[in-house]
């Protein structure tokens, strides 16, 4: 992870931005993370650049006391994002659509994301494929145009955008899987492009180790990180463990999204992973989601991440 001595008034902002449930604008240059301010401040100027939103975990059907009302968030996350002042190009969602991979899960969960009136593109958790068919109903849903279980790349704006797909097959302790076939793929769809070309990899399981033991990393992670170190700009954009998390090593950087369903624990902190329970008035401002912009000609990204209450 990348430090640096005059880290201790960021290293503070970061632990606020990661536990505290405070909305921080991020700006990435150089491979170095900046603050650039609470999130009501950041969002009062209206951002110039390219603009999309990550939603995750949004585990409809889910009705434990962690939060028994897991539809009402997500309209609230919604809801939320339509008040960005710059109009984001697409919603990605990255997995835990539903709880229990039930067709009504998936149509709540359509019937209330389509309300933001954005394209948006699924990779799926694997909540997401539990169903007695293995992925069947989630496939038909959001599978059209993809390879294996739902894999696919496509362009925006000068990005080039990757959905990768870590929950079919996991290994030892949940650990995320990517297969020898999507790997060949990726070298594949990379070989060619400009080093230059910034990239967004987007997946539910993180693909950097977080906390194996709870199983919150990808085992074969690192072959497909291997094939991103040549290009200058890297994003790789998770979400599963329900927090904000940042990491940054080179030319990639990590970031995890909060759900908008429940909290889970920080690592190690509790015996297991899991939905967490929290005071009904600290609920709201430990879910939530991101905004992330794109400059132009310009190898930086800014990430605010917005909690549905400060």
């Amino acid at each position: 992870m990348t430090t640096h001595d005059d880290g201790p008034s960021r290293r503070k902002v970061l632990e606020c931005m990661t536990w505290a449930g405070t909305g921080v604008l991020w700006t990435i240059a150089g491979g170095v993370p900046a603050s650039l301010g609470i999130i009501d401040g950041a969002l009062a100027e209206e951002p110039k650049g390219f603009t999309f939103l990550q939603i995750s975990d949004s585990h409809m059907g889910f009705d434990k006391p962690a939060n028994p009302n897991a539809k009402g968030t997500l309209e609230e996350a919604i809801a939320r994002a339509r008040t960005i002042p710059n109009r984001p190009a697409f919603m990605i969602h990255t997995g835990d659509i539903s709880h229990l991979s039930k067709a009504s899960e998936f149509d709540d969960a359509e019937k209330i994301i389509s309300q933001a009136r954005l394209d948006v593109h699924y990779v799926p958790g694997e909540h997401d494929i539990i169903d007695e068919d293995r992925g069947r109903l989630y496939m038909a849903r959001y599978g059209r145009g993809t390879r294996g279980f739902g894999y696919y790349s496509f362009d925006a704006n000068g990005v080039h955008f990757i959905g990768l797909v870590n929950v079919v097959d996991l290994k030892g302790g949940g650990l995320g899987y990517l297969g020898a076939e999507q790997l060949a793929w990726l070298e594949n769809d990379l070989k060619g492009r400009s080093a230059s070309q910034p990239i967004v990899v987007f997946a539910h399981i993180p693909l950097w180790t977080v906390y194996p033991e709870w199983g919150w990393g990808t085992d074969d992670g690192a072959q497909a990180l291997g094939y991103l170190k040549r290009f200058g700009s890297v994003t790789v954009l998770n979400g599963h463990i329900h927090q904000v998390m940042q990491k940054v090593e080179g030319n990639v950087t990590f970031h995890t999204a909060r759900s908008t369903a429940f909290p889970q624990p920080a690592p190690g902190t509790a015996p297991s992973p899991g939905p967490m329970k929290v005071a009904d008035d600290k609920l709201r401002t430990l879910l939530g989601i991101a905004d992330i912009t794109f400059k132009q000609n310009e190898q930086r990204l800014a990430i605010v991440d917005t909690p549905l209450k400060s």
